[in-house]
Order: C-alpha cells, then sequence, then structure tokens
C-alpha cells in the first residue's frame, strides 16, 4: 500500500469499529481461549503497552516494525514482537509506555510518532501480562538503533499483512508448552504468532 493512501485512510482507522476479541482469537493458539475476562481479572496481570508503527520505505510502501527478541533465559526469549514493554511508575499512562519503550529498544524519537488510536488489550498467560497496543505512524522511515533487548529490526510490507495467503499454523514448543500448533503469520520468512498475531490480525482487519 502506498504510504500517501495510507495517510488518506487515517480518519477512517480512527473512527472504524475495532474487531475486538473475535478478530485477536482468529489467531490465537488453542490455550488463549481458555482465558475469559473473569479469569484474567482473577490472575491480576502486570500492565504493559506495545505499538504498532507504521511508515514509509525508500519506494513510499507503507511499512511496520516488529522485533525480534534478544536470547535470554526467560519465556519470551528470541520471540517476534512489537517494540513495548511494562508500565512504570513514572509514565503518565500506557500511551506513554508505548512511546518510552519504542524509544529505549528502538532509538524512535517520541516526538516523531503520532499515535492513531488505542486496539484491544491482549492478554499473555505464560508471563501474566495485559498488553494495550497502540497504532501509530511516522512522516519518514526511522533510523533504528537497537539496545540489548533487541536483536534485530524487522521491516514488512503493509501489503503482506493484508495478504490472506501469509496465514498459517505452525507446530512449537516452548519454554511452557510442548508440541502445540498455533496460528501465525508467515512475514519476510518469520513466523509470527502468539500476543503478536493476535494484534496483528485486529489491525488487518481493522485496514480491511
Amino acid at each position: 500500500m502506498n504510504f500517501n493512501l495510507f495517510i488518506s485512510k487515517i480518519q477512517q482507522l480512527k473512527n472504524s469499529r475495532l474487531g475486538g476479541l473475535d478478530a485477536q482469537f482468529r489467531l490465537a493458539p488453542k490455550m488463549r481461549l481458555n482465558y475469559n475476562h473473569k479469569k484474567i481479572k482473577a490472575n491480576n496481570p502486570k500492565k504493559a503497552a506495545v505499538l504498532a508503527l507504521f511508515y514509509p520505505n525508500e519506494e513510499n510502501e507503507t511499512c511496520f516494525l516488529l522485533t525480534q527478541r534478544a536470547s535470554y533465559n526467560g519465556t519470551h526469549s528470541a520471540q517476534i514482537s512489537f517494540p513495548g514493554g511494562k508500565l512504570e511508575a513514572t509514565d503518565q499512562n500506557l500511551e506513554s509506555t508505548a512511546l518510552r519503550e519504542t524509544f529505549e529498544e528502538v532509538g524512535i524519537q517520541q516526538k516523531t510518532v503520532t499515535i492513531l488510536r488505542e486496539i484491544t488489550d491482549v492478554y499473555i498467560p505464560p508471563s501474566n501480562f495485559l498488553a494495550t497496543p497502540f497504532m501509530g505512524y511516522t512522516s519518514k522511515k526511522p533510523e533504528f538503533i537497537i539496545n540489548d533487548e533487541v536483536a534485530e529490526t524487522i521491516e514488512v510490507l503493509l501489503t503482506d499483512l493484508l495478504n490472506d495467503c501469509n496465514i498459517s499454523s505452525i507446530n512449537i514448543s516452548t519454554s511452557y508448552a510442548k508440541n502445540i500448533d498455533v496460528p501465525c503469520f508467515n512475514l519476510n520468512d518469520y513466523n509470527v504468532w502468539g500476543a503478536t498475531a493476535m494484534i496483528l490480525n485486529e489491525i488487518k482487519e481493522l485496514l480491511k
């Protein structure tokens, strides 16, 4: 999608009804479906926020940013995600959290980002986080400066997300589940699943 076309759709994006959990659950692992609102609330999840950042590449095609987490001895080691993290006491709100974490992880100045809207919270059972996603954009491609939490940045064409042929499923084993089938997006030769795929599917349906 040409970036000028994306910009022309901004008001529509702000006003359109979200797909919510119905959209998210179409790309959710089966184990995630076991958690309803009451059960999530009972777990008293920690608050977090992530940013889905859109920007033009050198050909003025609309892209968005994913990151591959650095490898570590933890739940989300080496997984594909949006920049983001947990709410800190110094953050004014969750939007501030998303912008601060994006700056810390990939070096994007907060003043260059225009927030479009907040979308549906997604619960992440393995780490007991309730993450609030925000959609935002910059008018030109950022220069990424990654910190030690990030192994690499991944630039994905929006047209690839919108292409239904890039939805698939994989069998995985993680630190908390063994030999399970999960739905995923195949983007830039990466399998994107879990909370990130759930957020992406809500964004995809919003854009379509």
